[in-house]
């Protein structure tokens, strides 16, 4: 079950992984997390709402990395 709770830990995953190895595809950051991939994309939401990520599309890849500060 999904919930704030399983979200909010999923998005600390989330900012860790990007601050210890730079930016990634959304693909690879799935993968690396290794929590539901619905749970991943609402981090993901989460901080980009918090403007703690920048996220590009290039064709069908969509890449994220951590803002600069």
């Amino acid at each position: 079950m999904i919930d704030l709770h399983s979200i909010g830990e999923t998005a600390g995953a989330v900012y860790q992984y990007l601050k210890d190895h730079g930016g990634t595809t959304l693909t690879t950051l799935v993968r690396a997390i290794g929590a539901p991939s619905d749970a991943v994309l609402m981090a993901v939401g989460w901080l980009a709402r918090e403007g703690k990520l920048e996220i590009s599309q290039e064709k069908r890849t969509v890449h994220i990395r951590l803002t600069e500060k």
